[in-house]
């Protein structure tokens, strides 16, 4: 499903992604509405959403995106706008459920990055803009924690940000399933990332690597 309150792009987008082989169940002008059909009808792999929507145009669409996470679990959600807003973004790409992306329109120059993206969020991935990531964390970090890490911590955090399960990083560097759990833990103290928070430490740590 789309949401995008401009009509030319809204169309623009049904067009192209159904001429890829994407199936666009339905395309809407705001997150009312988009939150509306959800709740009546069967629900779609991702939901392709921009940020500034009616009837304000600030954060409507960011915010039906978070409350969509919120309730529909199971939906990923990719982004797709020209501005970021700074802490619903950090809300929805931290927090528990499918795939997520946030990517800034005019940084996707090709049609194949837009469904690649897609795809990717459809699979579980978190796929987020670099520049998004610098807006996110600019000026939040006094002291870069990435330093405090060991070279196999260092390693670790890298495989994770590949999108490596556990297991999948214990295979790449010989360790066991433990050993690799023991080590995310090490960097999620040393990241200064409180389980009680309400937040996907895994994200925080890797949009953390990925700044750095």
């Amino acid at each position: 499903m789309i949401a995008e309150d401009s009509a030319l792009l809204r169309e623009g987008l049904r067009a192209l992604l159904t001429d890829e082989g994407v199936v666009v169940d339905a395309a809407v002008g705001d997150g009312d509405e988009l939150l509306a059909l959800l709740g009546r009808s069967a629900r779609p792999d991702v939901v392709l959403v921009d940020v500034r929507m009616p009837p304000t145009h600030t954060d409507e669409g960011i915010r039906a995106a978070v409350e969509i996470r919120r309730r529909w679990p199971t939906v990923a959600v990719l982004v797709l706008s020209q501005h970021v807003e700074s802490e619903p973004a950090r809300e929805l790409v931290t927090g528990e459920g499918a795939g997520v992306g946030y990517l800034l329109k005019d940084r996707v120059m090709r049609v194949s990055e837009l469904l690649d993206a897609l795809h990717r969020v459809a699979r579980g991935e978190v796929v987020v803009d670099p520049e998004v990531v610098r807006q996110l964390f600019a000026g939040s970090r006094r002291a870069d924690p990435l330093e405090r890490l060991t070279p196999r911590e260092s390693d670790v955090l890298g495989l994770m940000a590949e999108g490596r399960t556990n297991a999948g990083i214990g295979a790449v560097l010989h360790l066991s399933l433990s050993a690799v759990e023991k080590h995310g833990n090490a960097i999620f103290t040393k990241l200064g990332l409180d389980a009680s928070d309400g937040y996907s430490r895994r994200v925080l740590a890797v949009l953390q690597y990925l700044q750095g």
